[in-house]
């Protein structure tokens, strides 16, 4: 294994313990200071934050370009609040990734 795919596991294992469920109510400031990110739920959330982390801006201006990335919006940020929901979250320094729970 080279290096730089070990090292690439292990920021993805690193993402991944550190990837937890949180409830919007806990994110808020972080809301409003515009740095909370949604993600859809065909991406997978510990790999979107792994591309944040080494700066993949190729990857990250694809995935937002499609839709797939927004920040979250006040209309969104309401509905998560009425419904005291829970978030899939991961930090990805300034952001703050969230994505909601997948129904299986």
């Amino acid at each position: 294994m080279s290096a730089a795919n070990e090292e690439q596991q292990l920021l993805h294992a690193k993402l991944n313990m550190e990837t937890s469920q949180i409830a919007w109510q806990e994110l808020l400031r972080y809301f409003a200071g515009g740095l909370v990110i949604v993600v859809a739920d065909e991406l997978d959330l510990v790999d979107v934050a792994a591309r944040f982390a080494i700066d993949d801006k190729a990857a990250v201006e694809r995935w937002l370009n499609a839709g797939q990335l927004a920040k979250v919006s006040d209309a969104q940020a309401g509905i998560w609040l009425e419904a005291d929901a829970l978030l899939w979250t991961v930090v990805a320094r300034p952001w703050v990734l969230v994505q909601e729970k997948k129904l299986a």
